[in-house]
């Protein structure tokens, strides 16, 4: 993306639910308020999306039982397909990422973890790899079998992390840079029962911090990049003892944030509705439960740090709208600024 242009925020969608796709929007460096630009539907489902790293390239997952993933070139106000869709030979992908040259997929559906390589032009390949993962946990509802919900690479590039909900286990693999052939290293396993969905940095490396969907806890683990291990050290409640209820609403945590300076942690929280904010110590070892501030609509699936720090983004799937907060930059405590429409949005990403 040129330089000279404004920063830009990607949305994707559920198109079964009525939304729009892939939608672009222009941000306001200083209000962190977003223009919509347009939207394209060539791709159904494109629940989560992720940017290479100029910019210039978004890609898609295509979260249906087909399993498919896309690449689109950006410079235009429109996204535009580059090539067609390719599948990742597995179903209902939900999480992607690029690592070692390659992109790769969870897929939630078939408990599975996909590799395709990129070509020159942003363009996607045929799948190189398919990793399926084994095991179940003792919720019979969400953990008959193994649910792969997200992929990240760690922060040296050395290792993929996939986050299963169906194992209660984060696994560890290798990358070859040229084959995209994967080789397992190992595999973390968290309290039974927890359904991890997501994992987040801490800026230092040294630390990463799971959120877990079927209980909302927070797992603090110390990550050795040397090793390529993670270890549990402990778990923290995103919600306060009395938002807990009595059962009959549950509450179900989709995403967790991290801030630049490693001070400050963000979970969006579906069910309860809320943000939670949680104070890091100076090592980042250890979480607390600081506050937790309404998400501005409902079901926060997704949410997102603006360029800078300033603004934090939650995509509220059931109310369809992006809400727009700023950042207190002393206590991390979120403010509503502002919202903008987008049926059914699943997710949002700047580049």
């Amino acid at each position: 993306m040129d330089g000279n242009n404004a920063v830009r925020a990607f949305m994707g969608s559920f198109t079964s639910a009525g939304g729009p796709g892939v939608t672009v929007a222009a941000v306001d460096r200083d209000t962190g308020e977003l223009t919509l630009i347009g939207a394209t539907d060539a791709v159904p489902d494109p629940s989560y999306l992720a940017a290479s790293g100029d910019g210039s390239v978004l890609y898609a997952v295509s979260e249906t039982a087909e399993g498919a993933a896309a690449a689109f070139d950006v410079a235009g106000e429109v996204p535009r397909l580059l090539g067609g869709l390719r599948s990742v030979e597995g179903d209902g992908p939900t999480h992607l990422a690029l690592a070692a040259g390659h992109l790769v997929t969870a897929n939630y559906g078939s408990g599975s973890v996909t590799v395709l390589p990129t070509r020159d032009d942003g363009s996607l390949g045929a799948a190189v790899a398919v990793i399926q993962h084994e095991g179940s946990g003792p919720d019979p509802e969400r953990q008959e079998g193994p649910h792969a919900h997200q992929v990240r690479p760690d922060p040296s590039g050395r290792w993929l992390l996939s986050v299963d909900l169906g194992t209660d286990s984060v696994r560890v693999e290798e990358i070859d840079p040229l084959t995209g052939e994967t080789r397992r290293h190992g595999e973390t396993a968290l309290r039974p029962g927890t359904g991890p969905r997501h994992l987040a940095f801490h800026p230092a490396g040294g630390h990463a911090y799971v959120l877990n969907e079927l209980e909302p806890t927070l797992t603090v683990c110390r990550w050795d990049a040397a090793a390529g291990v993670l270890e549990p050290l402990h778990e923290t409640p995103v919600l306060p003892q009395d938002a807990l209820g009595d059962g009959e609403e549950r509450t179900y945590p989709s995403e967790v944030v991290v801030s630049p300076d490693g001070r400050f942690l963000w979970t969006a929280n579906r069910g309860h509705d809320s943000i939670s904010v949680l104070t890091l110590d100076e090592t980042g070892g250890k979480a607390l439960l600081a506050a937790t501030v309404g998400c501005g609509g409902h079901w926060p699936r997704d949410l997102a740090l603006g360029p800078g720090g300033r603004w934090l983004y939650a995509a509220n799937e059931r109310s369809g709208n992006v809400a727009r907060f700023a950042v207190d930059q002393e206590t991390g405590v979120p403010t509503a600024a502002g919202s903008v429409d987008v049926p059914a949005v699943s997710c949002v990403i700047f580049a």
